[in-house]
């Protein structure tokens, strides 16, 4: 299972989760995004003052542009389309990440990173963070090479 936050590190995550999964020959690639429920929340705060939005709306228009990016990211990929399956959730990101992993049965999650000026941020960003402390599934943590230098000046001072 690949998380994906559509992030600038996104192509990496995917390349990685591709090459993970060609050289285990494994039989399904789940990639998976989880709109934040706060994000749905205040659509529909915004709507109860009057606005025109609507939240279902907003869900569904999220979840094309997801299978768009999905679809560029994919599309110098080797890996059989029919072994791939992207599910877009709503919830709490951390916490409805471990619910499909579960349900879903995976046997791994490739994830990315997130590179904050903290340092305790540094190595884990807070939903990655949570996976990290939480998972009862082998995580296998990316990281491009611009943050892995990131880190390894971090470790040479």
């Amino acid at each position: 299972m690949v998380p994906l936050a559509f992030s600038p590190f996104s192509q990496g995550i995917v390349d990685y989760a591709v090459m993970l999964a060609t050289s285990l020959d494994v039989d399904k690639l789940i990639f998976i995004s989880v709109i934040n429920q706060r994000d749905v929340d205040a659509v529909e705060t915004i709507t109860a003052f009057g606005y025109e939005v609507d939240g279902s709306h907003y869900v569904a228009e999220i979840k094309k542009q997801r299978a768009d990016a999905l679809d560029k990211l994919l599309e110098n990929c080797n890996f059989p389309e029919e072994r791939m399956k992207l599910i877009v959730s709503v919830g709490k990101p951390a916490f409805k990440l471990l619910q499909h992993a579960v349900r879903e049965d995976v046997d791994m999650i490739v994830m990315g990173i997130k590179a904050k000026t903290e340092l305790a941020h540094a190595l884990t960003g807070s939903v990655a963070e949570k996976l990290f402390r939480r998972s009862p599934i082998t995580i296998v943590s990316y990281r491009d090479e611009t943050i892995a230098e990131k880190l390894r000046r971090r470790l040479r001072l």
